[in-house]
């Protein structure tokens, strides 16, 4: 029990399934008795009127407490209590229903022989409204004294002025969309209100008064272009947010104040519009009420929000705050039984509570707790225990949990060897036919599983016919769909292969070690909703599974092609084999002599052709693209290990004698950036055709308001050019992104291609080529916020810096920046060759976190001095990454490399396999 809660004094349920709002409550001598009553009222139209009397704080209602309720006939938006008849300064209430406002009187009859005090409702008058009213205020407007007049605020805007049982006039607010909390201040003879422009305006009686009537509010908006009287604002001021509510303050110690509640802050002015002081909320706040003034020049003010909290200020100073049963939407301070002070507050759904503020000491203590002695040999055994499971825990560097021998559920994928005798794939996605082929996906369940959900993922511009399915629960069965993928774009994938991950959940009950801990809780819960919780608890799970798809899917065999561009050579220490065993989907029965060279045709790109050497291990990749090459040469070295793949054959190696085509890879590069570049600039000039075509729009807006026509001047041609000018950019923009994605699917071929072959050519392991991989391929799709140049440069320095530095004060990294996009790829490819070189010279990667962190010392050749380089590199190495890579360094190297000096600084000219591209030695630019 919380100690700052407000006390409750007497609360009620106002009746059933009504509901209220901010001012469906009052608190007001409503029957002349000098003693307040309680008056709610419903949007059912029931009206209540409650004198509280309890025996005791926390007393239950009873039944005398309810002097009066009455069923209207229309729902109530607001009621109030003023001097709204005239001959006569008694209080009656004013109660406002959508269409109508009702005045009545409260009279109250002597109860004889216990049967209690008699109350009756009496309507005095009462005025139909032509539109739809919101809320209401009242005072002496213009300076009237011993009487209230009325002002109703309707949902169009329209102010409508009633001298009680007459009506005055109407005027409808300037632009106003949405109608605000409205009072009126009797110090400045003005009405407040907040704007749906989120502006607190300021509107002066007189003003209202004298401006030129209007019957409706396009009438209102001509009065600004015509003759009579304008209305114009007092003040005005923007507070950023709408307004819940309003409140204006007259206490003898403190100045006459506005405040204003909004969504996040309280805004406290005065009576000019001058601010005053401004409170920012951490919460989102329901209703307030300023209540008094205690010091001079301050306000205290009561904010209730939706954490059920009240909370007390004296201007921004918290002073107290107190928790509530409910959320209150109304807020209002009486005096009952000579207790003055008494908070009332009503939530929506009518919990009506008269509570006090203060504390309720608790004088719970706990039981002593028994002591007993402890073993520490049994404490020594389990810190020992626990100690070898941590160890354990730390050495794994498994990210994701290793699943269990017994899964509850599994999946299976077996795909088609034949392609789909009908396709599947669209009619338009690709210019030329284009095939498909079929998975077929099984899903089977040990036990029963819950919202089973299956989805397919496959690398663009590869498609799957559906990529969700949804199975509503499986208990012990299997169930399987077909699904077929083909091409949907028209250029070649980078990968040929996808993933189906299948989520699901499972019941608690499945798992022993859950139950009995949730059925051994000392909850307060009944014995049926702890079994209904332990049916819907259940544990969230994911299977997954990863396929590869035959490469026919993409390509079809054609007439090898003697001439080419680019070449791959790949050796091998074993016996050539034949093409007819290494690639038998792609011989027909007429290619079975022609069993050393082969020709793949992509449905989307280039001829690629294959050969065997009929006397030396050698086989040769050769294509006019460079891009095309990867697939089939992924699918060789692929094959062949799969061939060898026996205990006889375990000392098979695929190698790649050079040189790396780092020329052809830099090119794909170059026309990546180049799209890149192109939409920065697509980019820069649609900002400024924008910014031109709105500059033209807000003059011909001038134009057009101006009450004395004048030409146009060609503004109108300007404007419809502007436009066309934008849609062509906008095309042309659209366009170059599809280019750009297409580029990068070919660079990302590209690069798995370089992977591959300098693994080869290093000889490097699985762990080697996975963090080349991880810095050669750290995006997998492209934007213009992050870009594949920028995360690839700063990956492949840290290397330089970290596992194939040259000395150890090239281990301290400093922090990096934040990635931006580079003017140029200069810096990049200058960084991708001195990679190659330092790998060529003994470099290795080690993923091991106890490996000596130890400089490259190879023998032979001395360090490059590349001081500037490394000190403007240092600031764009990534953290975190590759932080405890270390350097496996070779014990033999060609020596006697030479070393040419250029100008003062130092390049190494490579006479291993791939020098054919020297290093520049302004490798900064």
């Amino acid at each position: 029990m919380s100690l700052f809660k407000a006390r409750d004094w007497w609360s009620t349920y106002v009746g059933e399934q009504e509901e209220f709002d901010q001012g469906c409550l009052r608190v007001a001598d409503v029957d002349n008795t000098e003693s307040d009553k309680i008056i709610v009222g419903s949007y059912k139209g029931v009206l209540r009127i409650y004198a509280p009397e309890p025996s005791k704080p926390g007393a239950a209602l009873q039944p005398e407490e309810l002097i009066l309720e009455i069923q209207l006939q229309d729902p109530i938006l607001q009621v109030e209590v003023g001097k709204f008849v005239s001959d006569t300064e008694l209080l009656h209430m004013a109660v406002l229903h959508p269409r109508k406002l009702s005045v009545y009187a409260i009279s109250g009859t002597m109860g004889t022989v216990g049967h209690g005090n008699q109350y009756q409702l009496k309507l005095i008058y009462e005025h139909s409204l032509q539109r739809t009213a919101c809320n209401f205020t009242f005072g002496g407007f213009g300076g009237v004294k011993g009487r209230d007049l009325i002002c109703i605020q309707f949902m169009d805007g329209m102010l409508m002025f009633f001298e009680q049982e007459s009506f005055a006039f109407g005027r409808f607010l300037p632009g106003c969309l949405l109608p605000g909390p409205l009072e009126y201040c009797s110090r400045t003879d003005s009405f407040i209100t907040v704007s749906s422009s989120r502006q607190v305006e300021s509107y002066k009686y007189q003003v209202l008064a004298v401006a030129t009537d209007a019957e409706n509010k396009h009438d209102s908006e001509h009065q600004k272009l015509g003759s009579g009287k304008r209305l114009m604002k007092d003040w005005m001021v923007n507070i950023g947010e709408q307004a819940l509510d309003i409140c204006i303050t007259s206490f003898s110690q403190a100045a006459s104040s506005i405040l204003v509640l909004g969504e996040r802050n309280l805004f406290c002015f005065k009576e000019n519009g001058q601010l005053r002081f401004m409170k920012k909320l951490e919460y989102n706040p329901s209703c307030f009420l300023p209540y008094t003034s205690v010091l001079q020049g301050t306000i205290n003010i009561l904010i209730g929000n939706y954490n059920n909290k009240l909370l007390v200020y004296q201007d921004v100073t918290l002073k107290w705050v107190a928790q509530l049963p409910h959320v209150p939407v109304c807020v209002q301070v009486g005096n009952f039984q000579d207790l003055k002070g008494v908070v009332v507050t009503l939530s929506d759904s009518g919990h009506l509570q008269c509570s006090y503020l203060g504390t309720d000491p608790s004088f719970f203590q706990a039981p002593k707790v028994e002591s007993r002695e402890l073993n520490y040999d049994d404490l020594d055994s389990e810190m020992k225990e626990l100690n070898k499971i941590i160890r354990e825990a730390t050495k794994t560097q498994d990210i994701l949990p290793k699943a269990e021998s017994t899964d509850d559920l599994k999946v299976t994928v077996v795909v088609s060897p034949n392609l789909d005798a009908v396709s599947q794939a669209p009619d338009n996605s690709v210019d030329v036919p284009v095939p498909s082929i079929s998975l077929k996906v099984t899903i089977w369940s040990r036990l029963a599983v819950q919202d089973v959900k299956l989805s397919v993922c496959v690398q663009s511009p590869l498609a799957v016919t559906q990529d969700q399915l949804d199975f509503a629960a499986l208990a012990g069965t299997s169930r399987s769909v077909t699904l077929s993928v083909f091409l949907k774009e028209s250029f070649p994938p980078a990968t040929l292969g996808g993933d189906i991950a299948v989520s699901y959940r499972t019941p608690t009950e499945r798992y022993p070690e859950v139950k009995p801990w949730l059925i051994d809780l000392n909850l307060p819960l009944n014995s049926d909703l702890k079994n209904n919780l332990l049916e819907e608890l259940s544990v969230p799970r994911i299977a997954q599974y990863t396929f590869s798809l035959p490469l026919k899917l993409i390509c079809q065999p054609v007439p090898p092609s003697k001439n080419a561009v680019h070449k791959i050579t790949i050796d091998t220490n074993k016996p050539p084999v034949n093409i007819s065993v290494l690639f038998p989907d792609f011989l027909g029965e007429s290619d079975q002599e022609q069993i050393n060279v082969l020709g793949f045709k992509l449905l989307t790109g280039s001829t690629i052709t294959l050969l065997a050497s009929k006397t030396s291990s050698r086989y040769r990749v050769q294509c006019d693209q460079f891009e095309d090459l990867w697939l089939i040469t992924k699918q060789l070295v692929q094959r062949l290990q799969e061939t060898f793949a026996t205990e006889e054959h375990k000392d098979f190696v695929c190698t790649f004698p050079g040189p790396i085509p780092l020329q052809e890879y830099f090119q794909l590069i170059d026309q990546h950036f180049e799209m890149r570049l192109n939409a920065e600039k697509y980019k820069e000039l649609l900002s400024e055709r924008a910014v031109q075509y709105r500059a033209i729009q807000r003059r011909l807006l001038t134009h057009f308001k101006d009450k004395t026509p004048s030409p146009l001047r060609n503004l109108d041609t300007l404007l419809d050019g502007t436009y066309r000018q934008i849609i062509a950019l906008a095309n042309a923009a659209e366009e170059n992104q599809a280019k750009l994605y297409q580029t990068f699917i070919r660079l990302k071929s590209a690069t798995q291609l370089m992977v591959l072959l300098i693994g080869l050519w290093q000889k490097l392991n699985g762990d080697q080529v996975t963090i080349l991989e991880a810095a050669f391929l750290p995006l997998t799709q492209d934007s213009q916020e992050l870009g594949w140049e920028e995360c690839v440069d700063a990956a492949v320095v840290h290397l330089l810096r970290t596992c194939l530095s040259r000395s150890s004060k090239d281990q301290a990294l400093n922090p990096t920046n934040q990635l931006s996009m580079p003017k140029d790829t200069c810096r990049l490819k200058k960084h991708i060759t001195l990679l190659c070189d330092r790998l060529s010279k003994g470099g290795r990667l080690s993923l091991a976190a106890d490996a000596p962190q130890h400089a490259i010392n190879m023998p032979g050749f001395q360090a490059i001095p590349e001081s500037d380089m490394e000190e403007r590199t240092a600031d764009h190495a990534p953290l975190g990454t590759f932080q405890n890579l270390a350097i496996v360094t070779r014990k033999s190297e060609p020596a006697n490399v030479p070393i040419l000096h250029c100008g003062g600084s130092r390049s190494l000219i490579q006479t291993n396999p791939f020098s054919t591209h020297s290093l520049c030695p302004f490798y900064l630019c």
